[in-house]
């Protein structure tokens, strides 16, 4: 058992210190922290054991004190008559009460708690590991119209024609307290985003009415009083910043700062300051995909106008080998999604002894993911995802997985004609807004392996996710599920090198499940002879 504990406890000083950080970017590292949490389970059934100890010795006291007490209590001259009576009175007095009243074991007790805490404080989760996190929710309560009254009970629902529908069922549901809705609500309002924190905020209200604090809370329902109302005042809706302050002033009468809002939003009302009792409504923030927002939105709750076979039928199913020798005796298994893009679904490209084994080979390397950014690559909001390269120099799986690649695409895969395979796994609500694979500036940092542009994305699924998480292709208008070891096939680029702008596509927000994916990037340099242009300049 020692064993055990000492390794666990080197893993999480030692191979979590170099995964770690940023933890909601990514479900692997989430997973990793569950370690750390069980440790501090165990030094708190200690220290709830110490303490119970001392106090059962507090209370061995009491009841001998008390007991001498009311043997005397009817004549104690007599009993003190008794020199040992005498006796024992004195030394308690003198030596056993402040023995018990200056005791240092509580303290010591807090000091071995406390001393854990800080051995490991360095890789538990910060303030933005707990921001990212509540922002997640905020985006699947967003893209898959979740309703917040349902998610606050551990269910993720919403309406369909008039109906509440679940559209995930998970095995335990999790409900969130007062205290939770109000840190939501409270990251919502520090970033200006008052329609969510209006939302969060009234439920943390809700909540937090009739219940005592507990000590490991950092909310109070006077703290959400005061910012509900003024998410409620940023809004327009005055009446109910006013009534909402009323009832804070309730609990803290000489609060000026609130006496003033008071007042302020009184004479706002007096004028008729055009706002109504609902004020002007709850609008969500603008984003940088706003066009294509319903869209993607709808795709990514559903399969969209995904093509069928019946539907199409130059779409089709069949035994594929690219007339390679390599695939005659295990033809893959192809599935044409799309002619414009063109995009092609592989069933079982990957055997998950193969997956396995390029997931557990990224862990060490996993870092926050980067997006291409003028000239420079940073990280991004619209992106939420931890990810890692893998030479196949290093890896013969990853090497033999190259291979395929080439034989199914008949493109020259090796670096720097290809990149590196990027691993990817996704966090808390973890997605990729719509974006394009290929540079569309000629300043993007893609031109640095001086082999020209992404002309080819070939993904493969690592895993299967419970729900959520698909790919969609905004303009195209349909979505492909995730569908453990099968990689899908597009062409970023038309024949003449300029970028196909039906390419655009997203990752859908991970609603629940530990999603991974690897891609492959393909260079326009050293596919001259195997991805020839066309006679034709406008293909």
């Amino acid at each position: 058992m020692l064993c055990f504990q000492l390794l666990s406890l080197w893993f999480i000083l030692h191979v979590c210190h170099r995964s770690l950080g940023e933890f909601y970017t990514s479900m692997m590292t989430i997973k990793q922290s569950i370690l750390s949490e069980r440790q501090l389970i165990d030094h708190l059934r200690r220290y709830l054991h110490r303490e119970t100890q001392r106090l059962e010795d507090i209370k061995r006291f009491y009841t001998k004190v008390t007991a001498f007490h009311e043997a005397t209590h009817n004549d104690s001259t007599v009993s003190m008559d008794n020199p040992l009576a005498a006796f024992t009175l004195i030394k308690r007095l003198q030596s056993e009460w402040l023995n018990i009243i200056y005791s240092n074991k509580a303290e010591e007790n807090v000091q071995e708690m406390k001393g854990f805490y800080k051995k490991i404080e360095s890789n538990l989760p910060k303030l933005e590991d707990l921001q990212g996190a509540a922002q997640g929710l905020m985006r699947l309560q967003d893209v898959y119209s979740l309703q917040l009254e349902g998610m606050v009970k551990g269910h993720f629902q919403r309406v369909s024609n008039g109906t509440i529908v679940d559209i995930y069922k998970p095995s335990v549901c999790i409900s969130l307290s007062g205290d939770d809705c109000f840190l939501v609500g409270k990251v919502a309002y520090h970033g200006e985003d008052y329609y969510h924190s209006v939302q969060w905020l009234e439920e943390a209200v809700r909540l937090f009415r009739g219940f005592n604090r507990s000590p490991e809370n950092e909310g109070t329902l006077e703290d959400a009083l005061d910012y509900l109302a003024f998410s409620h005042f940023k809004t327009g809706n005055i009446f109910s910043a006013l009534s909402l302050s009323l009832e804070l002033l309730h609990y803290d009468p000489s609060n000026r700062r609130v006496l003033l809002n008071v007042e302020k939003y009184e004479k706002l009302l007096s004028k008729n300051y055009a706002v109504s009792r609902l004020g002007s409504g709850l609008k969500r923030p603008s984003t940088t995909y706003l066009r294509t927002r319903d869209t993607y939105e709808t795709l990514c709750q559903s399969q969209g106008s995904q093509p069928k076979h019946y539907e199409n039928p130059r779409l089709f199913c069949d035994y594929y080998t690219n007339g390679s020798p390599g695939l005659l005796l295990q033809p893959m298994k192809r599935e044409l999604v799309s002619l414009q893009p063109y995009v092609v679904l592989f069933h079982d490209f990957i055997t998950g002894g193969e997956a396995h084994y390029i997931r557990e080979s990224a862990v060490p390397a996993l870092r926050r993911s980067v997006v291409a950014s003028s000239v420079n690559q940073s990280t991004a909001d619209y992106r939420i995802s931890k990810s890692a390269w893998l030479k196949g120099s290093e890896h013969p799986t990853v090497s033999k997985v190259d291979r395929r690649i080439s034989l199914l695409t008949g493109l020259n895969v090796q670096y720097p004609y290809a990149e590196h395979l990027q691993v990817v796994n996704y966090g808390i609500g973890g997605h990729y807004e719509p974006h394009f694979d290929h540079a569309t500036l000629k300043s993007s940092p893609l031109y640095r392996l001086n082999s020209g542009n992404r002309m080819a994305t070939f993904m493969i699924y690592l895993s299967s996710v419970e729900a959520g998480g698909y790919t969609a292709f905004i303009y195209a208008n349909f979505s492909i599920p995730v569908i453990k070891n099968s990689a899908v096939f597009w062409w970023n680029l038309h024949r003449n090198g300029q970028g196909n702008g039906d390419t655009l596509h997203a990752g859908c927000p991970v609603l629940a499940g530990d999603k991974w994916v690897a891609n492959k990037w393909v260079h326009e340099y050293g596919q001259e002879f195997r991805w020839p242009c066309s006679p034709n300049p406008h293909e």
